[in-house]
């Protein structure tokens, strides 16, 4: 994980929902075709804002290496490494595209089982059938991350049929009716073990970063529990933090 280089603008409302709009459109890939923004009028008029409001917002985006002043004119979308985009819950062929790049899925493991006690009390559930899905994540040929993820099959009703090789989890539960919306998320360092090191051409032991997911919709209710395992030089986790005051 790496730190922003220029200290983070504190943010008032207005500056802040700017701020996470403009994110989430860079994250969607909103700007890959130019590499560039629009002019600050152009973008102004669109978001409803001031100028000096979006001035703010591209001061914060600056800060978060997501944009630049451009040699010319106007403002620079910069590339960064694949990495989740502050207060934005995206997935990984989401963040892989809006970089231009090419995610895929091999499938290691899939079946649908009953859920444990330990399941059933995180996902809120009866012990009732979970779909049980391990899947190795890559970047074209580079293999980049090991997940193992437990889905609630009683809010995501059709998906244990579902081929999900190359395909977005996210995607294909919100075509079913549950959407993601919230991840509680959390990532430490760990070694990793003989397997998982050899799926992402890592020396046994070698350090990865593994976040662990809990990943609720709308309404609070929890779809998933997710637990990736990353190689360190190809993820970071970024977050914005802001002091109450």
């Amino acid at each position: 994980m790496t730190e922003p280089d220029v200290p983070m603008p504190r943010m008032g409302k207005a500056v802040e929902a700017a701020y996470t709009t403009l994110r989430q459109r860079i994250a969607g890939g909103r700007y890959t075709a130019s590499g560039k923004l629009p002019s600050e009028r152009v973008l102004a008029s669109e978001l409803g804002v001031s100028r000096g409001t979006l001035r703010g917002a591209l001061r914060a985006l600056t800060a978060d290496g997501a944009v630049a002043p451009a040699p010319q004119s106007g403002w620079q979308v910069l590339a960064t490494p694949l990495g989740e985009p502050p207060h934005t819950l995206v997935s990984f062929t989401e963040m892989a595209e809006s970089r231009g790049l090419t995610p895929r899925t091999e499938i290691l493991g899939r079946t649908a089982r009953p859920a444990t006690l330990d399941e059933a009390d995180q996902l809120r559930i009866a012990p009732g059938p979970v779909l049980d899905l391990r899947r190795l994540r890559s970047l074209g040929e580079s293999p980049v991350c090991v997940d193992h993820n437990v889905i609630a099959l009683s809010r995501v009703p059709g998906l244990a049929e579902v081929d999900l090789t190359d395909r977005s989890l996210y995607a294909e539960m919100t075509r079913r009716g549950a959407h993601p919306y919230r991840s509680d998320f959390s990532v430490h360092a760990e070694a990793a073990d003989d397997t998982t090191a050899a799926r992402l051409h890592l020396d046994g032991g070698a350090p990865i970063l593994v976040g662990l997911e809990i990943c609720t919709d709308a309404a609070g209710k929890p779809l998933l529990l997710g637990r990736s395992m990353y190689r360190m030089d190809a993820y970071r986790f970024k977050a914005t933090l802001f002091r109450r005051t």
